[in-house]
């Protein structure tokens, strides 16, 4: 079988550097708040374009505390809108509806996945504070028409980099420096995954900055000495060691991933298979390689029958979810539409291209 995604593999090419790493932090005697966190945070700084990297639990964490922060700061507040896309996972969700603000859901364009921004203007009310653009499957949102209306109207722009790592424009600005503020995860499975839980925040603002390294030390920068009711939402020494030794080798191993993308969408010509569209190759870091077919079922089962593992991102769309029960009976016929029809391939820097060869071969004769 040809899996989805093989993180031992991945790890494995890491190996050596990664038990170093892991057995400075064990002979350090620090775990929390030390040397390896500073020196991640400042690199990762560094490599998004920004002033300020801030490491929190994880990629959920991010979001939530950065809106959490605003809120501290009397920018937002409870009962405030943010415009969010429709199609994205729950976590982007999940981080507006946590500080009791409420999300504005939109439609995604159909080619890319993405906020669509031609709709934005029309859904802007006098509570909208804020947009929050998720660069969904590893494609930079259309940043510059979004913040263009952000300016237009005072809105803070909060990105949603979770899937985006490493993305950058045709002038090579990164994903995570567009906005007011961003949140990345590095689960496991992301272009740049830790061995465990992990995110963090990235941002210019040096007074979001510091109410958020308060935030997420239970609310203090004095030890005991608590200005707000926070959290505990550190990232570790050992993930941001880890992450360390990851984050030098995120361009080549993006780079590999493009060229095995470029191939899927080169040599791959089934006209029942609809291939992801992306009009910058160098703006798409391709953390997911997701088509849509008609039946989907039908199409898994012949993949899983053919050696090829394949996973679903997401089955059922936030407004459909229990969770949001509210949200129920709004219909947005693009998401929900690709919500039924999307599945990811395998894709990874690890790939054999003898697989590559079998998968382009089996979606051909599908």
């Amino acid at each position: 079988m040809i899996k989805f995604l093989d993180l031992y593999k991945i790890n494995q090419n890491h190996k050596l550097q990664l038990v170093e790493a892991f057995t400075r932090v064990l002979d350090s005697g620090w775990y929390i708040m030390g040397q390896e966190l500073k020196t991640f945070e400042h690199e990762f700084a560094h490599y998004t374009g920004v002033k300020h990297c801030i490491g929190v639990a994880n990629g959920l964490d991010a979001l939530v505390l950065t809106i959490r922060a605003y809120k501290e700061l009397g920018v937002f507040k409870e009962g405030d809108e943010i415009i969010v896309p429709s199609n994205t996972y729950i976590a982007s969700i999940l981080a507006i509806s946590a500080n009791n603000l409420v999300p504005i859901l939109l439609e995604p364009n159909i080619s890319t996945y993405n906020i669509d921004p031609t709709l934005i203007e029309a859904a802007i009310t006098s509570k909208t504070v804020a947009i929050l653009p998720v660069h969904l499957y590893g494609q930079l949102c259309e940043m510059e028409e979004i913040l263009n209306i952000a300016n237009k109207y005072n809105l803070k722009v909060i990105e949603d980099c979770a899937q985006a790592h490493g993305a950058r424009n045709i002038n090579g600005k990164l994903a995570g420096s567009f906005g007011d503020a961003a949140g990345f995860s590095f689960y496991p499975g992301k272009n740049l995954g830790a061995l465990g839980d992990a995110g963090a925040i990235t941002t210019s603002d040096d007074q979001l900055a510091d109410t958020l390294r308060a935030l997420l030390n239970y609310g203090s920068h004095i030890k005991y000495q608590n200005k707000y009711k926070g959290v505990n939402s550190r990232l570790d020494e050992l993930q941001a060691a880890l992450l360390n030794v990851k984050l030098k080798a995120l361009d080549d191993e993006t780079e590999i991933k493009r060229k095995i993308a470029n191939r899927y969408i080169n040599e791959v010509n089934n006209q029942k298979i609809i291939m992801p569209s992306a009009d910058v190759q160098s703006a798409h870091v391709w953390h997911l390689f997701v088509v849509r077919v008609q039946n989907r079922q039908e199409f898994q089962e012949y993949l899983t029958d053919n050696n090829i593992q394949t996973v679903i991102h997401y089955p059922i769309p936030p407004h459909k979810q229990e969770a949001y029960r509210e949200l129920n009976d709004l219909l947005f016929p693009i998401s929900e539409k690709i919500h039924e029809e999307a599945i990811s391939l395998p894709l990874s820097n690890v790939i054999d291209s003898s697989d590559v060869d079998h998968i382009i071969s089996i979606l051909n004769e599908y």
